[in-house]
Order: structure tokens, then sequence, then C-alpha cells
């Protein structure tokens, strides 16, 4: 029988004992009838004897007294009742045997029928086994194969070991990317930039130093990108240029990458390639699996890591949102089958590690936008949020619409972001809704929405222009409303409250209440992750130190041991095994600073003297001298 190409074994054993178990009970039965019908066999050749013997007395008896004819009449009626009462024995003999064979060959056709309805029965449910496991690798049976095959495996005892190796991302909020390493196997975890601190003058960006993978090139087996932030993404133009391996993602994700590379001139020659949630790559001795989650930016994603010395489960940047405003929601159930078939350790977001409780919704901001709006429609209404958060501004989007007001959008990157998510059907803009900031001064103020970067204080974002009366198009006016639509990243702080005191100076009114909700997860949604994955070891990942430590806390309150959970640094060398987690060395690491067209021209020398040119200023002494004998005027 036909049943797939791929089945169950455990249910395939289970339905075919059943099967046999029913055929013994009908072979039981046929064993049943046929001694019933031998006995009904011998009673009809009993009969039939008996009809014989006294047929052959009745014709003995009328050849003796053929002479005597004139017997009584009575005696004649009685011999004809006797042979009457013969005859009908034997044809009712007759019937009962007919009826038997009858029967028998009904006994056999049910039997056939009921044979043929179970193992049609066995072949739909294994058909179907087959059907689901190709529809869903997820599939709780798949899980319970995985789990036995394992069980198995765990007999002998796993002495590989993997080194895991961050090269930025922790005790900051930015520049994250992770290296994973077994033999002469290398893959990457995301590639991003953090923007620069106050003391960093001049300084435009900083991006990884990579110099450790750039001595492991021929080990390179690739990047898997989590999603599309630029604390995740905005590094890899400049590092590709200096090693050109494949790079990994989901297609909102790839999208922006290529993008950001065009404006480098070598998206033709990058390696990019479009995953989907549930695919896995294959990367030297590592197979990377995509998991669905949520984050403040669409196609976010979680991966999987089966490495040779177990299961390492990175979150990305994550939340649990099971209301989002685009796609599905976090696939809880896929990591609930990775932590069956056993976690070894656990990678986890750590941003919002020390908020209690869970991060709201995304759509909860539509309705407070929906407020504002109908409070304020009289005003011009600016919204400040990050470029990359589609999500957010499909939300404002959506509230200027029904309030008919038209949208406009500034700010290079947000414009960037717009335009790819438009074009893949990450976001929906009404026909109509969006005009050129060309095109503002032909609309009533209180007609109009102006969506902007700027959320974070940068200097040269298009909001901080606005407040500092620079922008050459957009005016802010008294009786603006200004929604700053985010909250500040750590170390942003005082270029937000500079840039919230410029507009207010110049009359507009600034809302920052409610306005935004986090795309990373707060402690319960943490919690979440360490009871569905059950992992052995912990390493925080994503924050600073004190993000870090409190991620540590709720580890060791869900009932982890508290040696499993390791704190490290940028730099440091992890070395992960089945039984232990430890730091065994350190690798060069930290951030390289782009100054304009320059990468790496400005070291802390340099640095040092700007501060020192910035606090101290700079005297130029200008001196005119001409070759005379005589000096003509003297200091």
């Amino acid at each position: 029988m036909s049943i797939g190409k791929e089945m169950n074994p455990l249910k395939a054993i289970k339905k075919i004992t059943e099967l046999n178990d029913s055929l013994s009970a009908k072979d039981g039965n046929i064993k049943e009838n046929t001694k019933v019908k031998v006995e009904r066999k011998k009673e009809v050749a009993k009969v039939k004897e008996v009809a014989k013997v006294k047929k052959a007395s009745k014709v003995k008896e009328v050849s003796l007294h053929t002479d005597k004819k004139a017997d009584n009449s009575s005696e004649k009626e009685k011999n004809t009742g006797q042979v009457n009462k013969i005859k009908r024995k034997k044809k009712n003999t007759e019937q009962n045997t007919e009826e038997i064979k009858d029967r028998d060959n009904s006994s056999k056709n049910s039997k056939k029928a009921r044979e043929e309805a179970i193992l049609k029965s066995v072949e739909e449910q294994l058909a179907k086994i087959a059907l689901d496991k190709d529809k869903k690798p997820k599939n709780r049976t798949v899980v319970s194969v995985k789990k036995q095959v394992m069980s198995g495996k765990k007999n002998k005892k796993n002495n590989k070991k993997i080194k895991i190796i961050p090269l930025g991302g922790l005790e900051q909020i930015g520049m994250n990317i992770t290296a994973f390493e077994y033999e002469n196997s290398i893959f990457i975890i995301d590639c991003g930039l953090a923007f620069p601190s106050d003391d960093m003058l001049g300084i435009d960006l900083v991006i990884p130093d990579v110099s450790y993978l750039k001595n492991n090139f021929s080990k390179l087996k690739g990047f898997c990108i989590t999603h599309g932030h630029e604390d995740h993404i905005g590094a890899l133009p400049y590092i590709l240029k200096q090693l050109n391996i494949p790079v990994y993602g989901t297609k909102l994700t790839m999208a922006l990458i290529e993008r950001k590379l065009k404006e480098h001139n070598i998206d033709k020659t990058a390696k990019l390639n479009v995953v989907k949630y549930g695919d896995t790559v294959e990367l030297g001795d590592f197979k990377v699996e995509f998991v669905k989650t949520n984050h403040s930016i669409a196609d976010a994603a979680a991966l999987a890591i089966f490495s040779p010395a177990g299961i390492v489960f990175h979150t990305g940047d994550f939340k649990v949102d099971y209301t989002p405003v685009f796609g599905d929601a976090v696939d809880l159930q896929r990591m609930a089958d990775i932590g069956r078939e056993g976690c070894l350790a656990l990678m986890c977001d750590s941003t919002n590690a020390t908020k209690p409780g869970f991060t709201m919704s995304e759509k909860t901001v539509g309705k407070t936008f929906d407020a504002i709006f109908a409070e304020n429609q009289k005003n011009r209404i600016l919204v400040a949020t990050f470029a990359s958060n589609v999500d957010r501004v499909q939300q404002i989007i959506n509230t200027a619409y029904k309030y008919g007001r038209k949208v406009v959008v500034e700010g290079r990157s947000m414009v960037n972001v717009i335009s790819v998510a438009g074009e893949l059907g990450y976001i929906n803009i009404p026909k109509g809704t969006l005009i050129d900031v060309d095109s503002i001064k032909n609309y009533p103020p209180e007609s109009t929405v102006i969506i902007t970067t700027g959320s974070q204080g940068e200097s040269m974002a298009a909001l901080s222009r606005m407040a500092s009366s620079i922008h050459k198009k957009v005016t802010i006016m008294p009786g603006d409303v200004v929604i700053m639509s985010s909250t500040p990243i750590p170390g942003n702080e005082k270029a937000v409250s500079k840039v919230i005191n410029e507009l207010s100076i110049k009359g507009a009114n600034v809302i920052f209440q409610d306005t935004h909700v986090s795309g990373h997860a707060c402690q319960e949604e943490i919690k979440l992750m360490y009871a569905l994955l059950k992992p052995k070891f912990s390493l925080p990942v994503h924050g600073e130190y004190r993000h870090l430590m409190a991620q540590k806390e709720l580890a060791v309150a869900m009932g982890m041991e508290k040696d499993n959970v390791l704190l490290v640094s940028s730099g440091d060398v992890v070395e992960l095994g089945a039984d232990s987690i430890k730091v065994i060395d350190r690798v060069e690491a930290g951030g390289v600073f782009v100054d304009g067209l320059g990468v790496g021209d400005v070291g802390n020398i340099v640095l040092r003297d700007r501060q020192n040119l910035a606090q101290n200023g700079i005297i130029i002494v200008a001196l005119s001298l001409e070759r005379l004998q005589s000096i003509t005027f003297r200091p």
C-alpha cells in the first residue's frame, strides 16, 4: 500500500499491531464457524442415513406384502405421513445446507471487506502523518522521534566543544556581532554599528573590530542576520568590503541590507541569500534554523543553532506580541519543541531585563495616536520615530488617513525604509495619502502630518535640524504638536532633552507619554523563554552590564544553577560543551571609528586632541616677516 514518502514508525507499528489483533479475532470467529458447519454436516448425514434406512425398509415391506393390497387405509395413511415427513426433513436439511453455504460466503465477504477497511484506515493515517510532517517540521510526532534519536545519542558522551566569541554588543546597546567557532568553521550572528557618544567628537559611526575574523578568513562560512535594525546590520557595508562572505536573512532584512550596499556600490559583489521561517542554513559544522519572533520591525527572527556540542538558541531582539500589526505572533510552539529536544544554552536579549511584567503590544500605540489626533485637529502634527519601525509608521499613516490628513515622510533613512517596505508589501499606504515635502506648502498645516527621523536627538537628523531652524523645507511653528514616539537609548538622553527643549522654545507642544512601546522583552517574557527552552546554560546578551546581571537573577529564579549563567564581555572567548561553560581566552575586540570616508583613520590620540581643542580652544599666531637689517617694531 502507498503511505507517502515519510511516515511515523511508532504509529505505523501500533496500527499494524491493531490490524493483526483484529485479523486474529476474525480468524478465531472463522474457526468457530467452521466447527459449527462441520457439526451441521454430520447432522445432515445422519438424517440422510436414517431416511435411507427407512426407505429401504419400506421397499422391503412393500415387496413382502404385495399380495396384501387390502391393507386398511389407516395403515397406508400412516406410512404416507411418515414418507412425507422424511421428505420434509430432507428438504429442510438441504435448505439448511444452502443457508450455511450462504452464511459462509457472506462471512468471507465480510471478512474481506473488514480487512480492506482496516488497511485503508492505516494507509490514510500514515499518509496524513507524512503530509503533516512535510507541512510542519515542528510536528509533535516528528519531535518525539527526534527526541528518541537524541536520547539514544545521549548514551554516548559528547565531548565536543564550541567557541562563542562576542565581538560587540555586550556592556553597551548597539554594535551587535557574535562569532561561533568549531574547528574549521566560523559563522557570525549580526553585524551592527553603534552611534558615537558625546566625547567622540567628529565621529559619525562606530563599527566592530573584526581583526579576529580577518585572521581566520579561511574558516568563515557566512553571516546570519536576525533583523534589519542599524545596530544589527549597519556595519555590513564596511565589513563586507573586508570579508566578502555569504549573508543570510529574512525578506525585509535582506532588502534593507541590499539598499545599504547600493549606497556603497558593493551590491553587485555581495552574496545575499533570503531565507524563510523554518529554513535551515548549513554553515560548515553548524546548522542554523530561523524561528519566527516579534520585534519593533517586521521579519525579525530568532536562531536555533545546531552545533556539534548541542543546540544553542539565540533570541535576537524580541518581544512576545500576540497581536502584531503585521504578520504572525512569535512561534512559541517551535521554541517549546526545541526545549523538548534539549537546549544546551540560551543567549537571550537583556535590554529590558530590569523592567517587570510584559511588554505591551504594538497595537496599543495606535490607540494613543488616535486620541492625540482627535484632540489636535486644528494643529499640524509631527511624529518622530525610528526609521526602521515599519509597524509604527503604518499606524501613523492609518490614523492620518482616518482624520483626512496628508502624510509627509522626511529623513533619508525614513524614506529608504518606507520605500523598501512598500515595494515588498510590508506597509499599506492609501492612494493619495502620501505627498512630497515640497508640496506641504500647498496644504493647510492642520491637514498634514510629518513623519520624521531624529527621535534619538541625532544632530544631523531631520527633527534636530527643524529644532535648530536649519532645515530648508520645514519650520517649527507655535502650536505644532510633536510626538516623540520612542524612548532614548541609554547614552542619548542628553541629546533628546536638548531637542525637546529647543522645540518647546519655539512654541511646540511636545508629547512623549504613552507614545511608544518597546520592541524588547520584559521580565515575564524572558522567564517564558527559560520555561519553554529549559536551557542547561545561559549566556545573557544585548545590554549593559546591569541588564546582563538582571537577566542572570531571572535565570537563577527560574531554577538554573548560578554557576551555569555566565556573564562575559566583548572579546571573551567562551568554551561551551555538554557539561561546562567557561571563558578560556580573549581576542582583540572593540570599536573602529568612521569619520566621513575614513574608516579606522581616527584613533584615541586624535580624539584626545579634539577633546583638548573643544575644551581649551586654540590660539593661532600669524606673523608677517620681512628681510630687514633692523627691527622695525618691538613686541
